[in-house]
């Protein structure tokens, strides 16, 4: 499709007890990775921690705030787009992670459970893998 640009997201790599984190956005089939689009003048570090105090509940700490890497993979659910763009970040958390705005549910996934993710959270999640923070 001629001129169809790719979708531009960040999203939170975030790694407990070996798990990937995950949510369920509202009416979605398949989990992502915390995050989004950036808003107009945002930078990676505003539109992440943007992103993840809406959707989580909790405040990303910018000292720990490190970029992981992007990936590109086909865009699920997105009929504008053919593609992700997603930079991936770690950074560490204050707070109780809560669902919140438009996410109902969150998880710890095991690299096992890969088919529950949409495209561009598998290859987050493979990402993840090559950094060794999963196993």
């Amino acid at each position: 499709m001629a001129g169809v640009a790719d979708l531009d997201v960040v999203a939170w790599v975030r790694v407990v007890d070996g798990r990937l984190l995950a949510v369920r956005s509202r009416g979605r089939d398949l989990l992502y990775l915390p995050g989004g689009k950036r808003e107009p003048g945002e930078d990676d570090w505003a539109a992440l921690s943007r992103e993840v105090r809406e959707e989580l509940d909790v405040e990303l700490d910018r000292a720990s705030f490190r970029e992981l890497g992007v990936i590109r993979a086909p865009a699920h659910d997105q009929p504008d787009y053919t593609h992700a763009r997603m930079a991936c970040f770690t950074a560490a958390c204050r707070g109780a992670i809560a669902a919140s705005g438009e996410v109902d549910e969150y998880l710890y996934l095991a690299p096992a459970d890969r088919d529950l993710l949409a495209p561009a959270a598998r290859a987050a999640l493979d990402l993840a893998l090559d950094h060794g923070l999963l196993h």
